[in-house]
């Protein structure tokens, strides 16, 4: 079956060349940027598509005649594409977990850092000359919540305590873990200083996080997101950032992405933004690549 990585950058690729192996299948790689509608044509005969993050609408799958398989990177893979109606169309959608969740943790606990201290805004401040020293919040002793208590959520937990932070958890179904409380929703918002977002995205947590969610939060937390935009309503949490019912947001992914700069959370000073790079770093990309050169060979028997 052929395959083609259909949009390799400069990062992966570099990545890509050192994992692979003299037994694994011959796999074209396309490093040419395209447009969303330019698919069907970089795709054209290959049944294999490896997608890193490029939107695969159904209308143009429907016209990649040839493919069968889609190996995304990652598990995300509902935030750009249609998984359902891909795999009524006869597409088989592969994802990838627990590659990354130690470079997502570390992301995580990064993003609720920089927005304690405020980090970013000072950042930009003194390179614009102006010296404002401003008080930030002392993480050590503060309750942090976690939303979705799976791999990434876990490993959350596990440096949170590490830094002395109180630590409860949110799990969608019962789930025992050592050294966290689990709680209810509700208590969990009310009690947290810090929230951090780490559900998967489905139909079920699309807008998760919404605006009667939110209002039940207390008063001044931070909220932290590395799992997907779309788990919370983008204009509930603007307006709880205007208010200043949400402290700070430290957001790695968006509804939209690439994030546009006229998106009110760009312009935002009490932001903190990443370009959906919780995941990246060499070790968990090398993993990564790898398990979907493993599901290639797979799926090629």
């Amino acid at each position: 079956m052929k395959t083609i990585f259909i949009d390799c950058n400069q990062q992966l690729g570099s990545v890509w060349q050192r994992v692979l192996r003299p037994d694994d299948p011959p796999v074209t790689v396309n490093t040419a940027p395209f447009t969303k509608e330019e698919l069907p044509r970089v795709v054209g005969d290959h049944e294999i598509a490896i997608d890193d993050h490029s939107y695969m609408p159904t209308d143009l799958v429907r016209q990649c005649k040839s493919l069968k398989h889609v190996v995304f990177l990652g598990t995300g893979a509902a935030s750009y594409m249609n998984v359902a109606e891909l795999e009524a169309l006869g597409v088989k959608v592969h994802t990838i977990k627990g590659y990354g969740d130690t470079a997502v943790a570390e992301h995580t606990i990064a993003l609720m850092f920089a927005c304690a201290r405020d980090l970013s805004r000072m950042d930009r401040e003194t390179r614009g000359g102006v010296w404002r020293p401003r008080e930030g919040m002392q993480l050590h002793g503060k309750t942090l919540g976690i939303i979705g208590l799976g791999g990434i959520g876990a490993e959350v937990a596990r440096i949170a305590r590490g830094i002395g932070m109180e630590v409860m958890a949110w799990n969608r179904t019962p789930r025992e873990s050592a050294g966290v409380t689990m709680v209810e929703l509700d208590a969990l918002l009310a009690k947290s200083d810090v929230v951090s977002l780490n559900l998967t995205l489905s139909d079920e947590t699309r807008g998760f996080l919404n605006a009667k969610r939110i209002a039940r939060m207390k008063p001044g937390v931070i909220l932290v997101n590395t799992a997907r935009g779309a788990l919370v309503d983008e204009a509930a949490l603007v307006d709880a950032l205007r208010t200043g019912h949400i402290r700070h947001a430290g957001c790695d992914v968006f509804h939209v992405e690439p994030l546009k700069s006229d998106n009110p959370l760009a312009i935002i000073e009490t932001t903190t933004l990443s370009a959906h790079a919780a995941f990246r770093t060499l070790e968990a990309s090398m993993t990564l690549l790898r398990r979907a050169l493993d599901i290639v060979k797979r799926v090629q028997g």
